[in-house]
């Protein structure tokens, strides 16, 4: 059993081919542990200067991070609220470059790049605009508010050849890509099924964040937050709680699912589900949203190239009166299970017996006395002493350094990109897979029906 344990880890412990990413492993502690090291190594040449649109809670953290890699500058910052203009200030001096107009930002020279942090429904916009104006663009999740967006970025990108990444962090986290090299590697078998959930159970979780007591309409530019989405009466809930309706943001499928299926994409190179399936409500929050705070969906992944078919359970609940709350994806192969959770996972596999073996729950039981005795004889003939049932390996936990941060790597790929020319794995392309069918959980709530879509040329079927 050792020395089939020592073949199965140095088979998968190699480095993982995929555009200059990586991870390795040592170990800890206790045998059947492991630790995740990342090889995500940051290429030091030439100071990138960015620009940060949109000084909200995702722009503090895409941006401390950004500035975390080696040779990054913060040139700017746009917001449509004054208090978070003054609050840029006051972190970065008092003579940092702030404005309400992104297009600012985008005519600057010393900017190179831009992190687009902004309600969903600017998201295609703002980066066609960027690349169109020289900027590479880091665009939060998801890429797209309506799923028949998003060839525009695409286009973009190849037409300016400016450097374009999504950032959803687990397209880059040391977990999802050493899962990746298990499933490869065969240790669970074929892949048969896979269940993605994310609980929440408090406000926050569900995006009921805090209101500023001076929000007003001399505070915040309300009409330009609005965009094209239908004008209305300045309303502050709606503009710092916008992932609640459906007009700015894409509710728990954008914001949730599309980081399930990033990774699910990313382990199993996937292009996507062409019938996705949902069913979903407001059950707890019913605070004036019009986003489900639960929503529960089946994805079908047809065989392709890179994979045989197989199944996704996708559930988001911000109402969980468990109160654990909790992220995972659970990957079941027909030989083991790969369970992770954010930057940690565990392996657990199963060996079946060569013999179906008899008895108990079984037919075996309404034989005759002497067809029992007949069976027996067949039986002890045809399988010898070859066992049944099945017997679990020693499961083997793989966890990250607690100091591990996989959005530091997932900006480590987007600057590397922009220096060197390394691949982007998340780029529009990957971006748009995976929004697509998320937004179609919401879809398929709303028409109540199931909603095909073409995952090779990513379009609705």
């Amino acid at each position: 059993m050792m020395n089939e344990r020592r073949k199965f880890l140095k088979k998968v412990g190699g480095s993982l081919a995929l555009a200059g990413l990586g991870t390795s492993m040592e170990s800890k502690a206790y045998e059947n542990t492991y630790q995740l090291n990342s090889s995500i190594k940051v290429s030091k040449n030439d100071r990138i200067r960015i620009g940060l649109i949109g000084a909200g809670i995702i722009g503090h953290y895409d941006t401390d991070t950004a500035l975390k890699v080696e040779g990054v500058e913060l040139a700017g910052a746009c917001d449509l609220y004054t208090g978070r203009l003054e609050f840029a200030k006051e972190k970065w001096g008092k003579d940092f470059y702030t404005t309400r107009d992104y297009r600012e930002l985008l005519s600057r020279t010393d900017i190179d790049a831009v992190l687009i942090c902004t309600p969903d429904h600017w998201h295609e916009k703002m980066a066609i605009d960027a690349m169109k104006a020289g900027k590479h663009v880091y665009c939060e999740k998801p890429m797209i508010q309506n799923i028949n967006q998003g060839h525009g970025i695409i286009q973009a990108q190849k037409e300016t050849g400016k450097v374009f990444q999504v950032g959803s962090q687990r397209a880059s986290s040391v977990a999802i890509l050493e899962a990746k090299k298990l499933l490869q590697s065969g240790a669970i078998g074929e892949l048969t099924y896979i269940q993605a959930y994310c609980d929440r159970s408090d406000a926050r979780g569900a995006w009921n964040y805090s209101i500023p007591t001076d929000a007003s309409p001399s505070t915040v530019d309300f009409d330009t937050f609005l965009g094209n989405a239908p004008k209305v009466e300045f309303d502050a809930k709606r503009f710092f709680r916008w992932r609640n309706f459906k007009d700015y943001g894409t509710g728990a499928a954008g914001d949730l699912i599309v980081h399930l299926l990033t990774g699910i994409h990313t382990i199993t190179n996937s292009y996507g589900p062409n019938q996705i399936f949902s069913i979903g409500e407001i059950k707890y929050w019913k605070d004036g949203r019009d986003a489900f705070d639960i929503i529960n969906g089946l994805l079908s992944y047809p065989k392709c190239d890179q994979h045989n078919s197989f199944q996704v359970y996708t559930r988001v609940n911000l109402c969980d009166g468990g109160g654990k709350s909790g992220f995972g994806i659970k990957i079941f192969g027909t030989d083991g299970l790969i369970d992770i959770g954010w930057n940690d996972f565990k392996l657990t596999t199963i060996k079946r017996g060569e013999a179906p073996g008899f008895g108990g729950y079984d037919s075996f039981t309404s034989f005759s006395k002497e067809q029992k005795e007949e069976f027996k004889k067949w039986y002890s003939s045809t399988y010898g002493n070859a066992k049944s049932g099945y017997e679990f390996g020693k499961e083997i936990a793989f966890n990250a350094p607690q100091e591990y941060d996989d959005r530091l790597d997932h900006f480590i790929v987007f600057f590397n990109g922009i220096r060197t020319g390394s691949a982007i794995p998340e780029d529009a392309s990957f971006g748009l897979r995976a929004a697509a069918p998320s937004l179609a959980c919401n879809l398929s709530i709303e028409l109540q029906k199931p909603i095909s879509w073409d995952p090779l040329n990513m379009k609705l079927a």
